[in-house]
């Protein structure tokens, strides 16, 4: 996993610029299959603040994901050329399984990438409480992936999904035994979500 991967991904799935941000929904009581948590429909659309520690404040531009269309076998295609699809198990891409069920803490799956690389998931939190540009959001799932790039270190991220709204902060840490270098973080500044 590198940031360039690592940000659309999450910024769509991993993302709006739409003229003004709506506050977040109420959420639903709870959420009970993994699309809740990202909503897919041409036009949706997220924007996303890099707050990321290794860039310069004046390298840090806000990153628009736009769902662009419907693919002919139920995919949605981004302006960041990332396709999702939900379906009743799990929310996942071409070759990954982002988000599944069921939703309660310390779920976990596996993705396999490539012949030499794995992705171990797992849900880490339920029911967090974020704050971000856009507002504050309710009920949102934490899910945490780890992928190990040599012995020792491991690339992690993690994305939180906010239920109706989508990836709300998106973050990725290299750690090399016990430390923690945080690397990419983004966190969403402004969304446009229709129905599905």
């Amino acid at each position: 996993m590198n940031a360039r991967t690592l940000l659309p991904l999450a910024a769509l799935a991993a993302a709006c610029a739409c003229a003004s941000a709506r506050p977040p929904a109420a959420a639903p009581s709870a959420p009970s299959v993994p699309g809740d948590y990202f909503p897919l429909a041409v036009g949706n659309e997220w924007v996303y603040r890099d707050e990321s520690p290794a860039l310069p404040p004046e390298r840090r531009a806000p990153r628009t994901v736009r769902i662009l269309e419907r693919t002919s076998d139920g995919y949605y295609r981004d302006s960041e050329r990332g396709e999702l699809r939900a379906d009743p198990d799990c929310l996942h891409d071409r070759s990954r399984r982002l988000l599944c069920g069921p939703i309660a803490r310390g779920t976990s799956w596996s993705s396999v990438v490539s012949v030499s690389s794995t992705e171990r998931y797992e849900i880490a939190a339920v029911a967090e409480t974020v704050s971000t540009p856009a507002g504050r959001f309710d009920g949102c799932v934490r899910v945490r992936a780890h992928n190990r790039a040599e012995r020792g270190t491991d690339h992690v991220l993690e994305i939180t999904y906010a239920p109706g709204v989508g990836p709300v902060r998106i973050e990725t840490f290299a750690l090399i035994g016990p430390a923690a270098t945080p690397q990419v973080r983004a966190v969403l500044e402004k969304y446009h979500v229709g129905r599905r």
